[in-house]
């Protein structure tokens, strides 16, 4: 079985089990420190067009879109501004991802609709609803953290430092599942709004250091590097 499968069949086993360990940390908001930089690396929106979708005349008039039904059955469209690439497929159901925000990935799928129309292609009697599914972010906490102290400490976590580095904290409010790493460093993802991400990392951050449990400074430096390997991990955390 792979590593990462590996890791979140335990999640999953000892997750009933968690409650049983000390009470949750208290939480207090702290105003020592400024206020965490957020960054949203992908957003996945949804859509629905409620009619069939013929691919193969969407593909002979879309530059360039890709389309192999023998190795995946949708469409593969992709747009520069916002930098995104939208799944369409035959039932009318379109996934987006890789925006930045809320608004472009809203953007992404009425672009794509607006030009589909244009086109001839499909004909938009009402306009879907545009459902956003998952928000990944990044954050750096900025203090150095004792992942062994927290997971004793605060419930319903997962940390198994022999096959993977982070701890995995599973927030109820909001709801989020988020990837802490000794560095500071984070990965939060499961929001479904930019709101929701935020107030996710700033409580989890006012928990720690309300705890004592960033005892100093941690450097901000490398972020785009630490932030590519952290995002790497995020397929451990969204299955």
């Amino acid at each position: 079985m792979p590593p990462n499968q590996h890791l979140f069949s335990e999640s999953r086993q000892t997750h009933a089990d968690i409650d049983h360990r000390m009470p949750v940390l208290s939480l207090k908001r702290s105003l020592k420190h400024e206020k965490v930089q957020v960054e949203i690396e992908n957003v996945v929106a949804t859509a629905d067009l409620s009619q069939h979708l013929d691919l193969d005349a969407i593909l002979k008039v879309t530059p360039g879109a890709k389309y192999n039904p023998q190795r995946f059955p949708g469409l593969v469209y992709k747009l520069k501004r916002p930098k995104t690439t939208t799944l369409l497929f035959a039932s009318g159901k379109m996934v987006c991802t890789g925006a930045r925000s809320v608004k472009s990935a809203k953007t992404a799928i009425a672009e794509l609709i607006k030009e589909l129309m244009g086109q001839g292609i499909i004909i938009i009697v009402a306009r879907p609803d545009i459902e956003i599914q998952n928000i990944v972010a990044t954050g750096d906490l900025r203090g150095t953290i004792d992942l062994e102290i927290v997971a004793e400490r605060l419930c319903k976590t997962l940390y198994e430092p022999e096959q993977f580095p982070g701890l995995i904290y599973y927030m109820k409010e909001p709801k989020a599942v988020l990837l802490v790493f000794a560095s500071g460093k984070i990965v939060c993802t499961g929001g479904k709004t930019e709101t929701d991400v935020n107030i996710a990392i700033e409580k989890l951050r006012d928990t720690l250091e309300f705890n004592e449990l960033i005892p100093c400074e941690g450097s901000s430096s490398n972020n785009q590097a630490n932030s590519s390997e952290l995002l790497s991990q995020v397929s451990i955390i969204q299955r």
